[in-house]
């Protein structure tokens, strides 16, 4: 007996031993896995952090500091990508907003028309001042930052601050747009056009978007409230970003304002008199005169695209939850159309080289009017697949032809007042991205006459950029502005 639990017993510890042995083997197999998983991760992001820089910095863009404005833009980027993630699943998809259309309509009225209103103002003021467009750029994004905390807490304890705070990064995006529309002109690279640094700058934001995509699907499994301090993190980044930005930035040295370099005509012919009237209303009368009909013929065209994207973003919130499309929930189509839209943008973006060597205003108007044909199409065969067809169109048009207006500004705007009409430009185009987003609060939550109702509104778009053929070319040379 006590022989054969001997035996028991020695073949026990061998079992054990053997055991133990699998175990630390087993224990340093997922040890040397883990650890070359980490090596291969850091080696990948060591690699597309060289790639990207290299990307950023080539071509002279990091001696001119177009660089940091590239980078600030993935930056930016990134963090709207986490923030409409974290939004998607809470503020427009749930019943009670759904049903709220009257009170998004309110916010919009009270946070955009006031920013619409003194938009025009912004660069004119900003010239006068030191470091002015950096720390412009840079409360922009600020703002987005304090705003995303502030959502993150509404969504914890429901606070009536969710609507005016979602509706705040909204208006506080595109004052971004505008104050960094004005710095890329004053940052080119020798050799370099309009067109060439802001494809480069939209692919960054295509690459900030993927970032941002993988970002916010992390933190949307904590919850949105996490996604949402995520990107307040992001976006404290992109404001030290901006703050570095170089002193070009806010250099106006030789350049002059559009509106200074052309008085207004009253008649024709030789009894045409010259009135040099001031004001508001005067300043925008001497754009039109003094900007080359091209130029406003892309920007026509170039707006039409910005009316269907606000109009996208308002309407096919509210739609998809209203009239889920064969049981597909409203978060699925919302995504699926955004991914067409980014595929959109980027092919976009890769095309924008090209449009130098063809007619620039003639790819604008034909990038509306495929954007219309496609907004028609899906008012009359309503489904899943005419809104992807929709959001690629919408995405590839919109990028495509504001290369083609960039592309004009390039070749048809005297160098001194370029960042004048740039600035302006991407004021006006902000404004028709209002009334998109207007129209698509307003309309009823029927997808057959709200897309043929937007059709109609870019059609508009087409006639008043046809109608810029027109008009006589300015004939008065640029004049300094008076001390």
């Amino acid at each position: 007996m006590p022989a054969s639990h001997d035996r028991r017993a020695s073949a026990g510890r061998r079992a054990g031993l053997r055991a133990g042995g699998r175990a630390r083997a087993l224990g340093r197999g997922l040890g040397r896995a883990a650890s070359g998983t980490a090596r291969a991760t850091a080696r990948t992001g060591r690699f597309a952090a060289a790639k990207a820089h290299a990307y950023t910095h080539s071509g002279g863009a990091g001696e001119s500091g177009l660089a940091r404005l590239t980078e600030l833009h993935g930056s930016h980027t990134a963090g709207d990508t986490v923030m409409t993630l974290a939004l998607a699943g809470t503020l427009f998809f749930n019943p009670q907003t759904a049903q709220a259309r009257s009170d998004v309509a309110t916010f919009l009225l009270l946070t955009m028309v006031p920013f619409v209103l003194v938009a025009p103002l912004i660069g004119p003021l900003l010239d006068r001042f030191s470091h002015g467009r950096r720390w412009a750029i840079g409360t922009t994004l600020a703002v987005r930052a304090f705003l995303c905390w502030v959502l993150a807490d509404a969504m914890s304890t429901g606070s009536g601050w969710l609507f005016p705070a979602a509706l705040g990064c909204l208006v506080a995006s595109r004052a971004y747009t505008i104050t960094r529309a004005a710095a890329v002109p004053r940052l080119l690279p020798p050799g370099t056009t309009l067109v060439r640094a802001n494809s480069r700058v939209s692919m960054a934001g295509v690459a900030g978007a993927v970032v941002g995509g993988a970002l916010g699907g992390l933190a949307m499994l904590a919850g949105p409230s996490w996604a949402l301090r995520v990107a307040f993190v992001v976006f404290v980044f992109a404001t030290v970003q901006a703050i570095r930005l170089p002193a070009r930035v806010d250099s106006s040295l030789g350049e002059l304002s559009i509106d200074d370099t052309v008085p207004i005509r009253v008649g024709a012919g030789r009894d045409a008199l010259t009135v040099d009237s001031l004001g508001p209303i005067g300043r925008f009368r001497r754009r039109k005169q003094a900007i080359p009909w091209p130029v406003m013929h892309a920007l026509w065209s170039t707006g039409g695209t910005r009316v269907l994207t606000g109009f996208l973003i308002l309407f096919l919130a509210f739609l998809a939850k209203e009239q889920p499309i064969d049981g597909i929930r409203a978060e699925v189509v919302l995504a699926l159309v955004a991914v067409a839209i980014g595929v959109g943008n980027g092919l976009g973006s890769v095309l924008g080289n090209v449009v130098r060597d063809q007619r620039p205003e003639r790819i604008a108007m034909v990038s509306v009017l495929a954007a219309t044909l496609c907004c028609i199409a899906t008012g009359i065969w309503y489904g899943l697949w005419t809104l992807v067809l929709l959001g690629f169109v919408q995405g590839l048009s919109a990028q495509l032809s504001k290369l083609c207006f960039d592309a004009l500004v390039q070749r048809e705007v005297p160098e001194n007042v370029r960042t004048s009409v740039f600035a302006w430009s991407e004021t006006m185009l902000q404004v028709l991205w209002v009334v998109g987003g207007a129209l698509g609060i307003v309309v009823p939550l029927n997808p057959y006459v709200a897309f043929p109702a937007c059709a109609a509104v870019l059609l508009w778009t087409v006639v008043m950029a046809a109608r810029q053929r027109r008009r006589p070319e300015p004939t008065a040379p640029p004049r300094a502005r008076p001390a």
